[in-house]
Order: C-alpha cells, then sequence, then structure tokens
C-alpha cells in the first residue's frame, strides 16, 4: 500500500500549512504534534494557534511564531533512539 503524498508549507515563520495530515496528537501554545501516515511532525515555537484543521480533507494551518518543524518517523520509540 502506498503512503499518501503531503505536504508542508511555511510562511515568514508565522504562518505553516500540511495536507494529508491523520490527526492532531497534541497541541500547547509551544508545539503542535501532527499525525500522517508516515510518522509525526513536531512544529515547535511560541503562540501558535490552530486556525483549521479538517480530518476528512486532511487540511491544517496554524498561525504564530515557527521557530521549528521536526519529522519523527513511525514505529520509532523511545527505547531504540536511546540504545542506537
Amino acid at each position: 500500500m502506498e503512503a499518501a503524498s503531503h505536504s508542508v508549507t511555511v510562511e515568514d515563520c508565522k504562518k505553516i500549512s500540511a495536507t494529508a495530515i491523520d490527526s492532531v496528537d497534541g497541541f500547547s501554545p509551544s508545539q503542535i504534534t501532527l499525525s500522517y501516515s508516515g510518522g509525526r511532525i513536531i512544529i515547535a515555537g511560541g503562540g501558535l494557534k490552530i486556525v483549521n484543521f479538517s480530518k476528512a480533507r486532511g487540511n491544517f494551518m496554524d498561525t504564530g511564531t515557527i521557530n521549528g518543524v521536526k519529522y519523527a518517523a513511525k514505529g520509532v520509540n523511545f527505547k531504540q533512539k536511546l540504545f542506537k
């Protein structure tokens, strides 16, 4: 089975949008965790606010100060990272 193609776009470090998002797993004003078919996307920043999320379409949009975007592969747990 082929994974859905996704994209992440950051505009002027103040707005981020993503496609093919399955769920929002965690949210705080400093970090948002998203799930997609390949794993997780972690957005770090300040004053983060979810503007739009459509589970049916997989679209996500956020505003705030974006300091970083990190991908975490699916199936990698803490023990695997620790004892690598």
